[in-house]
């Protein structure tokens, strides 16, 4: 069954993205019917790292200077050192994706991949996971850790390694399937009781 037909989904990198959190989720995602787009601050291609070396060049199909998160229903974020590093340095890269944020799209970063998570102003006061390498930086920037394969909050999905990818993939296509996901309400604070007091009616 086709659940994300009709779905445009933004794969934001720069050279150094761990290949297989790039490949596998985007096999998943085509899969499930969905549309997906390559886009980088680096032009014409970009290239992935493979475990120890370099790997496959992938064709980068919209410029981040030309891409609009207003065009696309779900982002999703690989991971690897170098990519979110190179990432961070670009302020449209870290723009694009707090529009995400800000409209309530879904987004899933993998391993390394939550660290642009923290200079876009997502991190702070959401559940996640991550490469534990990171941890302090994502606690520090105020989310809430968790050592788990795959951590949904409120169609944010985190993953923290190649091996949770399966996990990290169904969660996934059933947040980008649920589409926006609004800020949670915040509970209103209840006005103190004022002891012994009376109203005009009473007294």
């Amino acid at each position: 069954m086709k659940t994300l037909s009709g779905k445009k989904v933004a794969i934001l990198v720069a050279n150094g993205f761990e290949q297989v959190e790039l490949v596998d989720p985007r096999k998943a995602l085509d899969k499930a019917g969905a549309d997906t787009f390559i886009v980088s601050p680096e032009s014409g291609e970009v290239r992935a790292w493979k475990e120890t070396k370099w790997g496959k060049s992938f064709v980068v199909d919209i410029p981040i200077a030309e891409a609009q998160p207003e065009e696309f229903d779900a982002l999703l974020l690989p991971g690897g050192v170098m990519n979110p590093d190179h990432l961070r340095l670009s302020q449209e890269s870290i723009q694009f994706i707090k529009r995400f944020a800000d409209a309530g799209k879904p987004i899933a970063a993998i391993c390394h991949g939550p660290w642009t998570l923290i200079d876009a102003g997502v991190a702070a006061g959401r559940r996640m996971t991550s490469y534990p390498s990171i941890r302090k930086d994502l606690e520090n920037a105020g989310a809430h850790w968790v050592d788990e394969e795959v951590v949904v909050d409120n169609g944010l999905v985190t993953s923290r390694k190649p091996a949770d990818i399966p996990a990290f993939n169904q969660k996934m296509i059933e947040e980008f399937g649920e589409g926006i996901h609004r800020p949670e309400p915040v509970a209103p604070s209840r006005e103190p009781e004022l002891v012994g007091a009376t109203t005009a009616r009473e007294s």
